[in-house]
Parts: C-alpha cells; sequence; structure tokens
C-alpha cells in the first residue's frame, strides 16, 4: 500500500472508531440535554486534538520513510559514481584511487575552509568527477608516454568543456560542475577554458587545484617519475599568488598533515 493511502486508512479507521465509541459512551453516561451538548462539545475539542497529532504522527513517519529512501538512492547515486570514476582512472593508466583521494583530500580542504553540509557534498562529487571529461579525450593523446604537441594540447584542453556538457544535464551533478570545468584555471589568468583570474575561479575550483597539482606531482605517471614530497609542497608555495589562491595554499600547507591523512580515510566524509 502506498505511503498516502496507508494514511488516510489509518486516519478514516481510529476517526471511525472514536465516532462510534465516543457517542455511545455520551449516550450512556450522560442523561439531560445540557450535559449531553457540553458532551458533544467537549468531545470534538477532543477529536479535533487527537486527530490533529495522529496526523501529525502520521505524516512524520512518511516523511521519514520518504528521507530513509532519498538517502539510500543518494548512497547508490554516489557509488555508481565511485565505481565509473574508478575505471576512469584505470584508463587513464593511474593507480585507480586517484580520483578518490584527491577528492577525500579536497572534502578536508573544503572543511578546513569552512564549508559544510550540501556545498561539501557538491565539492565532494565535483572533486571524484573531475576528469570525466577525458572519456572523450582519445587514448593516443590521453595515455601518450610523452609531452604532448600543440594540436594534442588543444585536444586535451577540451575535457573540462566534455565533463561541463556530460554533467550539465543530470540534475544531481548540476551543482558540482565548478570543479570539472574550472580546475585548470589559474590565479594569474593563465589556465583554461575560460582564462579565468583571482576570485573569478568558483571557490571550489581553487581548492581543488591545489590538491589536484599536489597529488598529481607526488604520482608517477606514464609521462613522468614522481616528485619527493618536499619538492612538490615547495612547488605549492612558490606558486601561491600566481597559480594557485594564496589563501587556499596558506590553509593547504598549515594542515598539511592532517589534509595528507584524510587521502587514506576509508569514506569521502
Amino acid at each position: 500500500m502506498k505511503p498516502y493511502y496507508r494514511t488516510v486508512f489509518i486516519y478514516l479507521l481510529l476517526a471511525s472508531v472514536w465516532v462510534y465509541f465516543s457517542d455511545a459512551i455520551v449516550a450512556t453516561v450522560f442523561h439531560s440535554p445540557d450535559a449531553i451538548i457540553l458532551a458533544q462539545s467537549l468531545k470534538g475539542f477532543a477529536f479535533v486534538g487527537c486527530t490533529s497529532l495522529l496526523l501529525l504522527l502520521l505524516v512524520r513517519a512518511d516523511l521519514r520513510r520518504i528521507g530513509q529512501v532519498n538517502q539510500q538512492l543518494r548512497k547508490s547515486y554516489d557509488q555508481t559514481l565511485q565505481g565509473w570514476v574508478q575505471v576512469m582512472d584505470v584508463r587513464h593508466k593511474e593507480t585507480g584511487v586517484h580520483s578518490l583521494r584527491v577528492t577525500r583530500m579536497t572534502v578536508k580542504l573544503a572543511s578546513l575552509m569552512g564549508i559544510s553540509g550540501d556545498q561539501l557534498t557538491y565539492i565532494a562529487r565535483g572533486a571524484m568527477m573531475h576528469d570525466a571529461g577525458k572519456v572523450g579525450i582519445p587514448d593516443s593523446v590521453l595515455i601518450k608516454p610523452g609531452p604532448l604537441n600543440a594540436d594534442e594540447l588543444a585536444v586535451m584542453q577540451q575535457h573540462p568543456v566534455i565533463a561541463r556538457d556530460l554533467m550539465q544535464d543530470i540534475e544531481f551533478l548540476q551543482p558540482s560542475i565548478d570543479i570539472p570545468y574550472s580546475h585548470h584555471e589559474r590565479w594569474d589568468g593563465s589556465g583554461y577554458p575560460e582564462g579565468l583570474q583571482g576570485e573569478a575561479i568558483p571557490l571550489a575550483a581553487r581548492l581543488f587545484a591545489v590538491i589536484d597539482v599536489y597529488d598529481a606531482l607526488l604520482e608517477e605517471r606514464v609521462y613522468k617519475k614522481g616528485w619527493p614530497e618536499d619538492k612538490a609542497l615547495s612547488y605549492i608555495d612558490e606558486q601561491s599568488g600566481i597559480l594557485f589562491d594564496p589563501q587556499v595554499v596558506q590553509l593547504f600547507l598549515a594542515n598539511h598533515p592532517e589534509i595528507k591523512k584524510a587521502a587514506n580515510h576509508p569514506s569521502v566524509f
């Protein structure tokens, strides 16, 4: 039985029982017309109060069930998303957990920035989907074991646009587009796809850019060896105010051990 049918059925059943037995009790206990009128009035007030409470309980129970179903649905969406992205990482010849790792660190950095609630969820999904647009990049470019030429670089730089186009028609991913579309924008305006500068770059993308570059520097790829951690941290510091938001860099460096630890956390949050 659907929830709204169940609510109406329970209400009608209990209201009918109330009317039948309360009328019988009034007729049995009270005999004078004035007493019966008074009892009927009090019975009416009691009926309104009790049925209002009953409706409140029934509606709250149904809303709780709906909330649980929605939460489970969102969890299923996120698990599907996570699985798909891990497959993408493998195709990109990465470890298979790169996207999970940068997502966890980005969520930690964003929470240190004071972001919470739905906004943190949107950031997590955006970080997870940051390279979704690479699904449209040919393998000859995506996993080329060496530097890209100008034409190949132009093709690679289309992946944020491809990601935006993929995500903008998926309702639950629409609030998460900032990172996939803008994470290659740079503080000084030298990035792509739009060449945004400074605070014109969405905050989520500015946060993720630091994490993504840090993780990419440490990780061995088909076209490079991984950097030592101290060298990667020095690079992030040097690029503060050039490639990266200075405030984000400062927060990252001040909390680096905690952020690094979050990379291996069993869950995103």
